[in-house]
């Protein structure tokens, strides 16, 4: 079994919301954050539904967090997202000096590693890769695949 407070167990809880993209026609892509162990925002891609670009993920469980917060710093938060977050979302999670990001899958032609990785971060965010990788790259292949 696994224990609520693992990377694990938030990476399939962020799994969980790529799914809900998914079954909705949007590129899946989920993320929760967690402040104190507690899951504070789930989110996933929204950017068909909402028609705006900006409807990414990140973007939204960001909000959902500082709402539930009231505040828009989150240096006591972890990310937990599934796909390797694009430079929109980096900067978006820069400015609300998210504490940690962890995430699933890279993205090899969007993601923020190939544009400048860790020095894009808030200096104090931590950063954790590769969690659940496989899981999370199965799913946006079998998505891609499917419209292909």
């Amino acid at each position: 079994m696994l224990s609520v407070y693992s990377d694990t167990y938030y990476m399939k809880q962020a799994l969980a919301e790529a799914e809900k993209a998914y079954e909705a026609g949007e590129v899946p892509v989920g993320a929760v954050i967690v402040s104190e162990n507690r899951i504070i925002a789930r989110a996933h891609n929204q950017t068909e539904q909402l028609t705006d670009v900006t409807a990414h993920a990140e973007i939204m469980a960001i909000t959902a967090a500082a709402s539930h917060l009231g505040s828009k710093y989150l240096p006591d938060c972890t990310l937990y997202v599934t796909l390797e977050p694009c430079l929109m979302c980096t900067g978006a999670l820069t400015w609300a000096q998210i504490g940690r990001i962890a995430y699933g899958a890279s993205d090899e032609k969007r993601g923020f590693m190939l544009y400048g990785g860790k020095s894009l971060l808030h200096p104090k965010t931590k950063l954790e890769m590769g969690i659940l990788e496989e899981e999370c790259a199965d799913l946006m292949k079998r998505f891609f695949k499917a419209r292909r």
